[in-house]
């Protein structure tokens, strides 16, 4: 094994132990799905769902990643989400009133994906506004938003689907590209790619891991904070809305509580990835992987009808539970481990 990780090209898995056992449980959850239902897990329409379904609750971890290298967490992406496709539902049936055209269609789509940007903008100011400016705990702070902007979703549909989009915008959305990719992932990829860029390559994405590292030093080297957070949890609004889209054009409908398993699914994800919820910490690649596994195994479940859909989040708490304890443990390992060998090196 040391030999293998020798390699040049996967250096990276020795640096990196973390990640190197994400990928080893990821192999392993796909040598048991494949061994023990080749069949289906096989099959084109399985892996074909999969590209589909984890654009959603993916778009939405990619903001409670952001969120998270700050030391913070955003627990209202699925209401921003659900909000979001709900606005943009109706503003396609109010621009699309007489019949379609693709002309017009594609002047509503504009539109539409226009208002879903300001009201994902709009609910990450509010989110941003109220952890920089008002210094509430985000976690207090988005568990008030995300029962705030459920509820307004709520209200704009009486707690009814909103139906009557147009089918063309679903067929759209939910096409594929050369006939093989479908534009969901598309669009996940390119959001994802969006992230990487900001992540490793602007000076924000250095700042919020730095401020997530150490908010003192932050505030005291100058670092605009306020504006840093506002932008960030605005950053997540946009993922969020984003999300709204792809969920509009796979059920060709909204509905204030769609996806209402997400918000767990979401934290999970991350946290799986290896960031720290402490905030500083943390890469996108193991939050991409993570997303996957977490997708295997779902997909994977579905493959055994013995196992209910009630089952869904008691694994998925659990596995954060796990998780979480793990990573501290490993933390609190690492810490002592370095303090052991600064007092061999003083007393040497």
């Amino acid at each position: 094994m040391s030999t293998l990780l020798a390699s040049p090209r996967l250096a990276f898995l020795k640096k990196d132990s973390y990640m190197t056992r994400l990928i080893i449980v990821f192999l392993l959850l796909l040598i048991f799905f494949a061994a023990v239902r080749p069949g289906p897990f096989f099959a084109v329409r399985t892996w074909q769902s999969m590209a589909v379904q984890f654009p959603e609750f993916g778009l939405m971890s990619l903001g409670v990643m952001f969120t998270m290298f700050t030391a913070g967490i955003d627990l209202s992406v699925v209401a921003i989400a659900n909000v979001t496709s709900i606005c943009a539902a109706l503003t396609l049936r109010a621009t699309l009133a007489d019949a379609v055209t693709p002309s017009s269609m594609g002047l509503a789509v504009a539109i539409a994906l226009g208002v879903a940007l300001v009201v994902g903008v709009a609910c990450g100011l509010i989110n941003g506004t109220l952890v920089a400016v008002l210094k509430i705990p985000p976690i207090l702070a988005t568990l008030g938003t995300l029962e705030l902007f459920g509820g307004v979703a709520l209200i704009l549909t009486q707690g009814k689907p909103v139906s009557g989009v147009p089918a063309a915008f679903g067929a759209a959305f939910t096409g594929k590209v050369i006939g093989l990719v479908p534009i969901p992932l598309v669009v996940f990829l390119v959001c994802a790619l969006v992230a990487g860029l900001i992540v490793a390559f602007t000076g924000f994405g250095t700042t919020i891991l730095m401020l997530g590292t150490n908010d003192a030093a932050a505030r005291f080297s100058g670092l605009k904070v306020k504006s840093l957070l506002i932008r960030t949890y605005v950053l997540s609004g946009v993922m969020a809305a984003m999300a709204g889209i792809v969920m509009l054009a796979n059920y060709n409908s909204a509905k204030a509580d769609y996806g209402a398993s997400y918000t767990l699914l979401t934290v999970l994800i991350v946290v799986l990835g290896g960031v720290n919820p402490n905030g500083g910490t943390g890469r996108l690649s193991g939050v991409l992987l993570s997303i996957l596994m977490l997708q295997v195994l779902s997909s994977g479940l579905n493959m055994f009808p013995s196992i209910s859909n009630f089952y869904r989040p008691l694994i998925w708490g659990g596995v954060l539970l796990l998780v979480i304890c793990m990573n501290e443990g490993v933390f609190s390992f690492t810490k002592l481990r370095r303090i052991t060998k600064g007092h061999s090196h003083a007393d040497s």
